[in-house]
């Protein structure tokens, strides 16, 4: 919560009470001096409490946080009564462009058909991750507009992927995720992460099943996460699909990036903030696909593990950084959110995509290795565009050999007993930092085949872009009303 910028409102005995403040930590909200959100409504009504207020996109407050078209996350509570304290758990998030909203649409002639387990049994492991392989038997084409997750038990179900199996996948196929066959089926074209929500489609793009598609295999990837190593739980969790006969102008796909999951990367114990990198070099989509084109982009999920506290994607043209394409300042392990960017951005082939990765490990005693295990960690970003092409990633990983030979190894046991033995503070983290910054990337591009194109290349620099200046009379740029609802409690209360 700290940081953020909050409004308190509710019905009161005696009216109306609204007050617009910030949040300098885990502590009651203080009270701006300058009071810059305007009370539109407030009504209480069948045990719900609606609230609508507008402000200024930028107020020149510094207590206030400008809103940019990048996502912002919203939080939320509420109390039981009027009397403004500790919220315990009635509270919640959501992650959207409030310049550009997503709105929800009903096109004519839709259904949808879900996607998941069916009773499986959860083993009473840590971490688990399951895969199901099944035929999307569907005749025409059709667009895919939205995607809901369907999660049985929030407490074990971490995040879902569903991807596309190449034609060499013949057979259905359930069993533990990368065991075998399974492993062929890498093309993204659904994600759902923990905390989030329902995903609409533009208007203009969907996501295409059937037609030439249409006899093509799924896989179904449920990471399971389960602490208490709880026996017994049964889980039918997935994902549903809303599709519709009415085409829409582009097909739609998913491309993965950032660090190859692997386990040849640690990220230090008690680092404050430690810095991952990795590279997609679109120059190389054209050896590995005959037809490649620009990608325009208009959504991304960011994912890391319980480590992960900012993740920010890069946009690089002609050897400079353009834009970032996205970037979560405030990334929250428990709340993951396909978000839209709040307007279409163009990848050029020849451009370059850096995924950044921010981990605070302070809390942790020994190296924190990359890997599928939530204690693990991971940096991706998963960028949803259109036109769809036959891609399924691009992602990188550190030259493991010019790493060990920089930290004065000889081979991969002497540079994990350095690993190991180091004493990490301050200094040693930045060097290693700085290190894994500097050397070569394996980048490595992979079409829908499974056919690849590896590479060297080296990592550029990603700088914040900083804000446009703020102007007298900026005040009367002003944001549409936003309406926040609770249907829960009676009013809303402190954060």
């Amino acid at each position: 919560m700290t940081g953020a910028d909050v409004v308190i409102g509710g019905v009161g005995p005696d009216g109306s009470y609204f007050t617009d403040r910030h949040a300098g930590g885990n502590s009651m909200p203080v009270v701006d001096q300058q009071q810059n959100y305007k009370l539109l409504s407030l009504t209480e009504s069948d045990g719900k409490t609606v609230m609508k207020f507008q402000r200024s996109i930028d107020s020149c407050d510094k207590d206030d946080l400008p809103i940019t078209d990048l996502a912002m996350k919203l939080i939320y509570a509420y109390g039981q009564t009027d009397d403004i304290t500790y919220h315990s758990n009635r509270r919640g998030t959501k992650e959207l462009n409030l310049l550009k909203y997503m709105p929800h649409v009903n096109p004519p002639n839709s259904s949808f058909f879900d996607i998941t387990m069916v009773n499986f049994t959860v083993p009473a492991k840590q971490t688990y991750y399951h895969c199901k392989i099944m035929k999307a038997r569907f005749g025409p084409k059709q667009h895919i507009y939205r995607i809901e997750p369907v999660i049985e038990n929030f407490d074990l179900v971490h995040h879902l992927l569903l991807y596309r199996c190449p034609p060499t996948v013949t057979e259905p196929l359930e069993a533990e995720c990368y065991t075998g066959v399974d492993g062929e089926c890498m093309e993204v074209v659904a994600v759902w992460g923990v905390g989030g929500g329902a995903f609409e489609f533009p208007e203009v793009a969907g996501l295409p099943i059937g037609g030439n598609v249409g006899d093509f295999f799924y896989r179904l990837e449920v990471h399971y996460n389960n602490p208490n190593k709880s026996a017994g739980r049964v889980d039918n969790s997935g994902l549903r699909f809303y599709y519709t006969s009415e085409l829409r102008l582009h097909d739609a796909a998913v491309l993965m990036t950032g660090l190859a999951v692997a386990p040849g990367y640690a990220i230090p114990p008690k680092a404050k903030s430690f810095l991952t990198y990795s590279m997609c070099d679109t120059a190389n989509i054209p050896k590995v696909l005959e037809t490649p084109h620009d990608l325009q982009v208009f959504s991304a999920m960011l994912h890391t593990h319980l480590a992960g506290r900012k993740v920010r994607v890069g946009l690089f043209r002609g050897g400079e950084q353009i834009d970032l394409l996205v970037a979560d300042e405030n990334y929250d392990f428990e709340y993951q959110e396909v978000t839209n960017l709040g307007k279409t951005k163009t990848v050029k082939l020849d451009d370059k995509l850096l995924v950044e990765c921010t981990y605070n490990t302070e809390n942790r005693d020994t190296l924190t290795w990359g890997g599928f295990s939530t204690t693990d960690e991971m940096c991706l970003a998963f960028i949803f565009y259109y036109p769809a092409m036959n891609l399924s990633g691009c992602a990188s990983f550190p030259d493991l050999t010019s790493l060990q030979s920089a930290m004065g190894a000889t081979d991969i046991d002497s540079w994990l007993n350095i690993m190991f033995t180091k004493t990490w503070n301050d200094t040693t983290i930045s060097e290693y930092q700085q290190t894994l910054k500097s050397i070569d990337q394996f980048i490595t591009v992979v079409n829908s085949l499974n056919n690849a194109s590896s590479y060297k290349g080296t990592l550029p620099d990603l700088k914040v872009i900083p804000p446009a200046p703020c102007i007298s009379g900026c005040v009367t740029k002003s944001l549409a009303v936003l309406s926040l609802l609770t249907c829960l409690a009676v009013q809303w209360a402190s954060f």
